[in-house]
């Protein structure tokens, strides 16, 4: 399975429904909380080609970018593979 992590932002409504979709999917993330140390918003935009909102996701240290390419990638059947998972 993919290493994931996501970084997200306090009271983002995105974030949760990036984590609901992630958790229901039974899989494990790491969480990078932007607001809650310093110079990891700066580490997301870096890492995330400029991109400054939350959240921005990542599988196996490659952007995915953030919840609405999450979901894209869901509807059109390809979430489980990037996971590395058997579709279920």
């Amino acid at each position: 399975m993919a290493k994931v992590e996501i970084y997200t932002g306090m009271f983002c409504g995105y974030c949760a429904s990036a984590k609901r979709l992630l958790t229901q999917k039974g899989v494990k993330f790491t969480e990078i909380e932007v607001d809650a140390e310093a110079g990891k918003r700066e580490e997301m935009v870096k890492r995330a080609g400029g991109s400054r909102t939350v959240p921005q996701i990542f599988f196996d240290g490659e952007h995915i970018g953030g919840c609405d390419d999450l979901y894209a990638l869901d509807r059109a059947g390809a979430l489980d593979a990037r996971l590395g998972r058997a579709a279920g």
